[in-house]
């Protein structure tokens, strides 16, 4: 199943989201050994998942979180202008049409064919609620492997600078356009997975 959820509904009284910030801790944390913050040994969240944020969540028929995003409005704090900025050459994108994807996460307990299944439907959803949600650009910051990995996925899509290392870490920057386009051209690069059922919320959104 698909769920929208805005940070307005509380953290860790929300299964899904609870199961989701368990699952960045499985990923970002105990696998790529990300130094962020860990609350009650269990939890990763940061001072980014606020009231501003909006989540994407894929879920298994039990509820079992397989793969999910965040997204900050570019009109308020977010990743690329107040820890990042040094990525991009020109202006940081702004803009109440802009949004910045972040903790794109995929459950580290699914096999490679789920892995790839959640993944292309969890892109997939991406594009479809920015199209309905008036989202013109996407941006993200990411290390270079996961960014060519996007920029092969048939969208149109850009780095915004070079590659630097900050924190003794490789990362980029990229912008990612939005159009009625989108769908198709992401179908003809091979990701073709179908959107799984929608939660009751977003229904009023797809």
């Amino acid at each position: 199943m698909l769920h929208w959820i805005e940070a307005t509904r509380p953290h860790l009284e929300d299964a899904v989201l609870r199961n989701m910030f368990e699952a960045r801790k499985r990923v970002f944390v105990d696998l790529l050994g990300w130094d962020v913050p860990v609350l009650a040994g269990r939890y990763e969240i940061d001072q980014f998942d606020t009231v501003d944020a909006t989540y994407l969540v894929l879920t298994d028929h039990n509820g079992a979180h397989r793969a999910s995003a965040r997204l900050l409005p570019t009109t308020r704090p977010h990743l690329l202008d107040t820890l990042y900025a040094p990525l991009c050459e020109g202006e940081i994108p702004r803009g109440t049409d802009i949004y910045e994807i972040t903790r794109f996460c995929l459950e580290r307990t699914l096999t490679a064919r789920e892995r790839r299944i959640a993944r292309d439907q969890l892109v997939t959803a991406l594009a479809t609620f920015g199209l309905a949600n008036g989202i013109a650009r996407y941006t993200g910051v990411a290390e270079p492997a996961w960014l060519d990995q996007v920029l092969a996925f048939g969208w149109h899509c850009r780095r915004l600078g070079a590659d630097r290392v900050i924190g003794g870490v490789a990362l980029g920057a990229l912008e990612i356009e939005i159009t009625s386009d989108t769908p198709r051209l992401l179908v003809q690069s091979g990701i073709s997975a179908p959107l799984p059922s929608v939660a009751p919320e977003m229904c009023h959104v797809f």
